[in-house]
């Protein structure tokens, strides 16, 4: 296997797409779920329902992601340094991770208004955000510096 299947690479830039628009659109549901905690109400706002709902299509899409990888597979690893494989599997593993717990914690959050699930919420929006980084940087690296191919595999040309 050379590359990630047609469905593979939709879920995959599908999620990257909710995430973006995650971190775009965040404001309103902040402001809505600081008024939730200090008792207040808040007007019903779209970008709030967006939110939720983008929250639960990254944690679905990253189940249907994984099951993927079983059921279908992955291309083969390419040749790498033993620290370059480890620092991409834990990237690998802490998107995943992420892609988990931030729906599951935003929707403890909003649903159950517990703010220490709205804090943890937040540091790991931080963390999604430094692995998405390095999960860029490294795409780009190996593009650019190693030459490998890398992102033909996840790109539904060719």
């Amino acid at each position: 296997m050379t590359k990630y299947s047609r469905v593979q690479i939709i879920l995959h830039w599908l999620a990257f797409l909710l995430i973006v628009q995650q971190f775009i659109f965040h404001d309103a549901i902040s402001e809505a779920f600081r008024a939730v905690m200090k008792g207040q109400e808040f007007a019903f706002s779209p970008l709030v329902a967006a939110h939720v709902f983008g929250g639960i299509l990254v944690g679905l899409f990253a189940i249907w992601r994984l099951t993927l990888r079983k059921s279908v597979g992955v291309p083969e690893e390419l040749p790498a340094p033993p620290m370059q494989q480890l620092v991409a599997k834990v990237v690998h593993i802490g998107l995943y991770a992420l892609m988990f717990a931030l729906p599951i914690s935003g929707a403890v959050a909003w649903f159950g208004s517990v703010g220490a699930a709205g804090e943890a919420h937040e540091v790991m929006k931080a963390l999604l955000l430094a692995f998405v980084g390095l999960h860029i940087v490294g795409a780009v690296y190996h593009q650019v510096v190693m030459k490998d191919g890398i992102m033909k595999r996840m790109s539904l040309r060719g």
